[in-house]
């Protein structure tokens, strides 16, 4: 995928979104640390930092990894893959994303911004009788924690490694639930995590993933090679195949994530980098964003999507992995996220749009004073509409 020239009405649209952000005062602010949950404010955090997810557990990983001494990338990294836990509907492992990327070298100097892709791209050959893309979010995931990343990278698997032995199913998961109904709990493997007894799970009851934890697992032990090389490739495909999903262990190799220039707006004395362009199409898939600020002005903002809500619908067998549909030509996943920036690259706003059928909900980070520098003037919020968390302070 080239990174495309945004039109005029695009850019505009990019722009007014992350100029809401700018405004002091922005939203509103769930502020604490890891204890915190929807609708609550909990203590002081430890260190300067913000995150924002469309399910609030994501958002809660995040902060806790800034916490711990990591950065922006640390931290979007731990929330895409919790996401992939407690949101799998959007944000499965079999699915992916794009983000985009605005972090500081590592004496602190303010560099320019990248767009880091990862679709879930469609295999060599549709040859299942429910095609699907090929799982790329763990890999996009791990290749934006290598290049920027200051912790282990075990360290930002851990927390959904954790949730997917026992999370209890949030608003935004039951909503998803309610919209497909029986049509999941069609798929054994699926209704046997999203209706172990006969009906589809509420809000607050127990979401158990064990073969999602071992998958899981594997990829913290073993990095990519975990998933998309040798037996593990194979085990995966031959697993996608019971499923209807006609993936080969090749497909896995050969759909790479990438960096390119992000596309690129101005206003006055600020400039906007958003992801590239997606052609609309009639039918838009079901998208979810996460994002994450650190202390030295550090950003991530990435959205991503299943290409479908719950993808196929079908759970690869003994992975846990929910397979995303395989995409629609001409109809790529509105994926909206931004990052704002001053002349001198000072941190200003990040924005993500999501939704199904539209770009509906946004979420954002505010900083009008500016980061590093200007920290007291920071805000964020989680749309209203949606069932998400943002979370920060200093």
């Amino acid at each position: 995928m080239r990174s495309q020239t945004l039109s005029r009405a695009s850019a505009s649209r990019a722009i007014a979104l992350a100029a809401l952000t700018l405004l002091p005062g922005c939203g509103h602010l769930l502020g604490g640390g890891a204890s915190a949950s929807l609708g609550q404010t909990a203590a002081a955090p430890t260190v300067f930092g913000y995150a924002t997810a469309d399910e609030p557990q994501a958002a809660l990983a995040a902060r806790q990894i800034l916490n711990q001494g990591g950065n922006a990338a640390d931290a979007a990294a731990a929330a895409g893959f919790v996401l992939s836990v407690t949101l799998p509907s959007r944000a499965g492992l079999g699915g992916g994303g794009a983000c985009i990327v605005k972090m500081p070298d590592s004496q602190g100097n303010a560099q320019p911004p990248v767009a880091l892709l990862f679709p879930a791209g469609a295999p060599a050959s549709l040859s299942g009788n429910r095609p699907a893309a090929v799982p790329s979010l763990a890999r996009g995931l791990l290749a934006l924690q290598a290049r920027y990343g200051v912790l282990p990278a075990a360290s930002v698997i851990v927390p959904a490694e954790r949730l997917a032995g026992g999370v209890p199913v949030s608003p935004a998961l039951e909503s998803d639930l309610q919209v497909v109904g029986g049509a999941l709990a069609s798929d054994p493997a699926a209704a046997a995590v999203f209706a172990p007894n006969g009906a589809l799970l509420p809000t607050g009851a127990n979401l158990v993933q064990p073969d999602l934890a071992a998958t899981l697992e594997s990829l913290r032990v073993l990095g990519v090679q975990g998933l998309y090389a040798g037996s593990y490739a194979q085990n995966f495909a031959a697993a996608a195949d019971q499923a209807g999903a006609g993936l080969l262990a090749s497909d896995l190799a050969t759909n790479l994530p990438h960096f390119t220039a992000p596309n690129i707006s101005s206003n006055g004395a600020l400039t906007t980098a958003s992801l590239p362009a997606a052609t609309p199409g009639p039918i838009q898939p079901a998208t979810a964003s996460f994002s994450a600020l650190d202390k030295n002005g550090g950003v991530v903002s990435c959205a991503v999507t299943m290409n479908n809500l719950f993808g196929t619908g079908r759970i690869a067998p003994g992975t846990g992995i929910l397979l995303a549909a395989a995409p629609r030509p001409g109809q790529p996943a509105p994926l909206a996220a931004t990052v704002t920036y001053t002349a001198n690259g000072t941190f200003r706003a990040t924005t993500t749009g999501t939704g199904q059928g539209a770009i509906s909900r946004a979420n954002a980070i505010s900083c009008p004073g500016g980061v590093p520098g200007g920290e007291a003037t920071c805000t964020a919020t989680a749309d209203p509409s949606g069932q998400g968390l943002a979370i920060g302070g200093r």
